[in-house]
């Protein structure tokens, strides 16, 4: 195992950020993140900035902190020719079962040549990124282009309610003057065919989280009991589970889709208006078509089922959790859809609901990480892509914010980095840590 003496700080901060248990169980149950947004805090104060932590319940607290621009390059020096950037990753991270891993998701374990644990994709990695970008860009008195709004937020495995939600509806101030965000899930590198290209995350599918209630006759696991809650539950996880949903292409995976064909040698009119053919061209991009085929189409995913206490008594309810993502716009479509699948007595209860975000691939900022990575890898290529999952630049949409996802890493191309988020072993390499590390400074440094 490699010493601290070794490690780079960037990878030396996303260590410690694993070590500290955030796990976000959802629906309001959470480890917390006091303590890490503590540390993060320290770090960002020992660099002369006034961190401001901000609890939206006990234990779940967010830092915030404002760092000054200088304007140096600006054409007009006035702040109001370049509105603020916030720069934000989250604190939180979705449950890891030890059984199930290969190492302690909590160690913060180096080995062969990656950091390892819960938090090394999804997104401490990143929260290292800016701590140490900032670090480099500040010492001696430096300073960046404009002025950056640094959040390190609570809660984004839940959707942001006691996080970026917490902070737009009850501290929209904090975010003063800003017109973009960068965050997670984008910049990263896949192989492919052979050729090496970064997704930039231009949008993200809308998020609407359904629980499913049956209910029926409580009785004797022996007896026969037609009206039983749990096969009425089994029926309606299923069809939901094994729903086809149908392609529907948006204005992002359209250019996805041309500028794959363009590096693959294909006839981009090979594509239907329907998205005929999308599906087969995107399973050519290897790992990345993971997230890739999922921008394509609605998905409707249970993710937990909850019935019974007994094995020789027949519940009276049944409850089942449902991950429903959809294309931007496309939320009351599909629930309407939703509830003309399952029979009357099914209920629907809607948990969380959150937008699509569908931005443009260019303007100054998509230049200008354009123009990052084109610096530090200048034979790749840069893809735009829908994310298939969600951030907390949903929240930030509320106020003006356009966000995209820009966490930099150049990865190996046998790595299934995709694969990673919420998966098992997740795990980055400390040489695309620091990758991210140089490319972040340079964006930060120049926009």
């Amino acid at each position: 195992m490699a010493g601290q003496e070794q490690l780079s700080e960037t990878a030396r901060i996303a260590r410690d950020l694993i070590r500290f248990d955030t796990t976000n169980y959802g629906e309001g149950r959470s480890n917390g993140e006091t303590e890490a947004a503590e540390y993060v805090g320290a770090i960002l104060a020992d660099m002369g900035l006034s961190p401001e932590f901000i609890d939206a319940a006990p234990g779940r607290t967010s830092v915030v902190a404002r760092v000054e621009g200088s304007y140096a390059n600006a054409v007009d020096t006035t702040r109001g020719e370049r509105p603020a950037l916030v720069v934000h990753g989250h604190l939180d991270v979705v449950p890891a079962d030890p059984a199930n891993w290969s190492v302690d998701p909590f160690g913060g374990e180096i080995r062969d040549g990656m950091l390892w644990g819960r938090g090394a994709v999804d997104m401490k990695n990143m929260d290292a990124m800016i701590l140490t970008a900032l670090r480099e860009i500040l010492a001696g008195g430096g300073r960046p282009n404009r002025d950056l709004v640094v959040a390190f937020l609570a809660d984004e495995e839940n959707g942001g309610a006691f996080g970026s939600h917490h902070l737009v509806t009850h501290r929209p101030e904090l975010f003063a003057g800003a017109t973009e965000a960068i965050s997670e899930v984008g910049g990263y590198s896949v192989d492919i065919e052979g050729q090496r290209a970064y997704l930039l995350q231009t949008g993200e599918k809308a998020l609407v989280w359904i629980r499913l209630r049956t209910r029926g006759t409580a009785a004797h696991g022996s007896r026969v009991i037609r009206d039983n809650a749990v096969t009425k539950l089994a029926e309606a996880v299923a069809t939901l589970g094994r729903r086809e949903w149908p392609i529907h292409l948006t204005t992002t995976t359209r250019q996805l889709l041309a500028e794959l064909s363009r590096l693959m040698g294909t006839d981009p009119e090979a594509i239907g208006p329907q998205g005929q053919g999308a599906d087969e061209l995107l399973l050519r991009t290897g790992t990345a078509a993971g997230f890739l085929t999922a921008t394509l189409r609605t998905t409707t995913n249970p993710t937990l089922l909850k019935a019974g206490y007994k094995h020789n008594v027949i519940p009276d309810s049944a409850e089942a959790l449902i991950d429903i993502r959809t294309l931007p716009g496309e939320e009351d479509a599909v629930l309407a859809e939703v509830r003309s699948l399952l029979v009357d007595d099914v209920e629907i209860e809607i948990v969380t609901r959150d937008v699509g975000l569908e931005n443009p691939f260019s303007g100054a900022l998509v230049d200008a990480m354009v123009g990052t990575l084109h610096r530090h890898d200048p034979e790749a290529q840069v893809l735009p892509y829908l994310l298939s999952g969600g951030t907390d630049n949903k929240a930030l949409s509320e106020l003006g914010i356009t966000g995209y996802g820009f966490a930099p890493l150049r990865l190996p191309a046998d790595l299934d980095f995709p694969g990673m988020f919420h998966g098992v072993d997740e795990r980055v390499p400390l040489d695309a840590l620091d990758f991210g590390h140089r490319a972040l400074t340079d964006l930060l440094s120049t926009y």
